[in-house]
């Protein structure tokens, strides 16, 4: 038991760390949405983004503390994440209002009686089918990766989540309580898109285009309030 505390500890830290900050949150809502089902990518990207963020971080802040103002760049990049989250909000915003188009096909029933009669298709400018194309879910993984590294260039406080590890006996403790931290933070925003990506799955298969777009809506309006408030917060 005592030889397990730091990895559950550091597990434990790691994911109170992400669902208590709403604006790890807000990145990924408005992406997940979009991606339904493989939304657990977008999850796993943030989640090493970040990690890679607090790493780099970490290491100029060790290396080069006392040549290059590590503190100005850490909170230069919580501005840059605020710009970034509105810059979601505003993509999510475009995904629900943008304009379809409409076509008409014929369809020909030959049982029993030939019946022929029009369905309307729905097909946006980017797909023509319901399904996520491959290229847009490599494009969202790849700005939840971005935003989850600006994340973990945001903020200094960071390193108080390592102050554990300086209570430590021995080097093992140290690097199970870092490997949880990890492993905590991967999981606990995976597990997050899942759920959101499983909501508007269902709601999207289930016909219920209301509130799948009230989904689509509340993220961008959530991206965009925590946004702002990371803008002026200083």
């Amino acid at each position: 038991m005592i030889a397990t505390f730091p990895f559950f500890a550091g597990l434990i830290a790691s994911i109170l760390h992400v669902i208590t900050g709403p604006d790890h949150l807000a990145a990924v809502m408005p992406f997940a949405v979009e991606s339904k089902k493989r939304a657990w990518k977008i999850g796993l990207s943030w989640g090493i983004g970040h990690i890679v963020g607090m790493l780099a971080i970490g290491i100029l802040f060790t290396v080069f503390k006392g040549f290059i103002p590590v503190e100005k760049i850490s909170n230069h990049s919580e501005q840059l994440v605020g710009l970034v989250l509105i810059g979601i909000a505003f993509w999510a915003f475009y995904r629900l209002f943008k304009k379809h188009k409409e076509h008409k096909h014929l369809h020909v029933h030959v049982e029993n009686n030939p019946i022929i009669h029009k369905h309307e298709h729905v097909h946006t400018t980017h797909q023509t089918h319901s399904h996520t194309h491959s290229k847009d879910l490599k494009q969202n993984s790849f700005s939840s990766f971005s935003i989850g590294f600006l994340h973990g260039l945001a903020g200094i406080a960071h390193f108080l989540l390592f102050l554990p590890v300086l209570g430590f006996k021995n080097q093992w403790d140290a690097i199970l309580y870092v490997v949880a931290f990890g492993i905590g933070i991967i999981l606990a925003m995976t597990t997050f898109a899942v759920i959101i990506g499983k909501i508007s799955s269902l709601a999207k298969s289930g016909h219920n285009d209301l509130f799948f777009n009230g989904i689509r809506l509340t993220g961008g309006v959530f991206a965009f309030a925590i946004g702002v408030f990371w803008i002026f917060k200083h």
